[in-house]
C-alpha cells in the first residue's frame, strides 16, 4: 500500500493530473451530454442577471474564469447587445483543455481572448477589469478533517489494489471561518485553502474592479446544518456518489464539495477587498433583473447557490 495521501492532493491529481485528470483529459463536456449540468447550460436566465450586472455596473474589461461549454458566455453577450459589446473586452481564464475546445469553437467570432491564468488575463489588462465566475471555487481541491477526540484530524487516502483506504492523520488547520464553531464527534468538513492560495496569487496583479463569485454552498454555520459526513461527492454520469465511491476510478469522474461563502469573504477582506454584496442567487436575480424569477424547477437552486461581489478596496470604481 502506498503512503496515505491528505484528500487534497488525491483530488488535485484526480481533477487536474495532465495525463489522468478529469479536467485535463476526461471530461466528455458540461450539460445533457456531460456527468453534470451547470446553470448556464440548462437555462438563460443567469446570464441575463449576469449581462444586467454588468451594464448596471459599467463594466468594460470582464474576465471568465472556468467558463464551462461556453454557453454562460454565448448568453452573456447575446443580452448584452450588439451596442453594448461594441465597447467591452471579453476574455476568459480556462486551464482545461478539452474545455477550450468546446469553448472556441462554441465563441468564434464573438472577439474573446483566452488566457491560462488570471495573472495572464490582468496584465493584458494592466490589472485593471472585473471577474467573474459560476461554480469555479467548488472545482478546486479541498482539504477534509474530521473531529476526533475533541480535535480535527486531516483525512488520508492510501491508493491500493483493493481500493483506497481512509486514514486520519494529525495536522495544522488552514486558516478558515469553519473551526469557529462547535461540532460534534465524527462530523467532517471542507476548506477549499486551494482556492485561498489561487487568490493570493493573482492578488498583487489586480488595482481595480469588482469580483463576482456564483456557486452552491452556504455561509457557516448553516453550511453544515444537518450534514455530519461533510458535502464531499462526486459525479459520473449526472449520478451523484458519495461516501466510498468518491475514491473509486480516480480521473473518471467530478469531484466536489459545498463553497462555505464565509471563507470566501474572510479571505477576500485578508487581501484588502471590500464585500460589496452577498446572499442567495434569487436575490442577485432580484437586483440585476427587476421582476424576472428564476425558472420553474429552478427555485430550489435560487437558494442553494449564493453570489459574493467583492471588490478592490482602491478601486474608486468599475472597469
Amino acid at each position: 500500500m502506498d503512503a496515505p495521501l491528505p484528500f487534497e492532493r488525491f483530488m488535485r491529481d484526480a481533477l487536474y493530473h495532465p495525463q489522468k485528470g478529469y479536467y485535463s483529459r476526461r471530461i466528455r463536456g458540461v450539460g445533457r451530454r456531460g456527468d453534470f449540468s451547470t446553470w448556464a447550460t440548462l437555462d438563460d436566465s443567469l446570464a441575463r442577471a449576469i449581462a444586467g450586472w454588468i451594464r448596471g455596473r459599467g463594466i468594460r474589461r470582464v474576465i471568465e474564469v472556468g467558463a464551462g461549454d461556453g454557453s454562460l458566455a454565448r448568453a452573456v453577450l447575446r443580452h448584452l447587445g450588439w451596442w453594448r459589446r461594441l465597447g467591452l473586452r471579453y476574455h476568459i481564464v480556462e486551464v482545461s483543455a478539452p474545455l477550450r475546445e468546446v469553448q472556441r469553437k462554441r465563441l468564434r467570432g464573438c472577439g474573446i481572448v483566452w488566457h491560462e491564468s488570471p495573472r495572464e488575463a490582468l496584465r493584458g489588462f494592466k490589472g485593471s477589469a472585473s471577474i467573474f465566475s459560476n461554480e469555479l471555487p467548488d472545482a478546486f481541491p479541498c482539504r477534509v478533517f474530521e473531529k476526533r477526540g475533541g480535535e480535527w484530524l486531516e483525512l488520508c487516502v492510501s491508493p491500493s489494489a483493493e481500493g483506497s483506504v481512509e486514514t486520519l492523520q494529525p495536522c495544522l488547520l488552514p486558516e478558515s471561518t469553519v473551526f469557529g464553531h462547535a461540532f460534534r464527534e465524527g462530523c467532517r468538513v471542507e476548506v477549499h485553502e486551494s482556492y485561498r492560495r489561487w487568490l493570493e496569487e493573482f492578488a498583487p496583479e489586480w488595482t481595480r474592479g469588482e469580483m463576482l463569485t456564483i456557486d452552491y454552498g452556504n455561509t457557516m454555520p448553516g453550511l453544515y446544518h444537518r450534514r455530519p459526513a461533510g458535502t464531499l461527492r462526486a459525479y459520473l454520469a449526472h449520478q451523484m456518489l458519495a461516501g466510498s465511491a468518491v475514491f473509486e476510478a480516480p480521473g473518471t469522474r467530478d469531484l466536489t464539495a459545498d463553497v462555505n461563502f464565509s471563507d470566501l469573504e474572510a479571505w477576500g477582506v485578508a487581501l484588502g477587498w471590500q464585500t460589496v454584496s452577498q446572499g442567495v442567487l434569487g436575490e442577485f436575480f432580484g437586483a440585476w433583473t427587476p421582476g424576472v424569477r428564476p425558472p420553474a424547477g429552478f427555485e430550489g437552486a435560487a437558494t442553494a447557490f449564493r453570489f459574493l461581489e467583492q471588490r478592490v478596496a482602491a478601486a474608486g470604481g468599475s472597469c
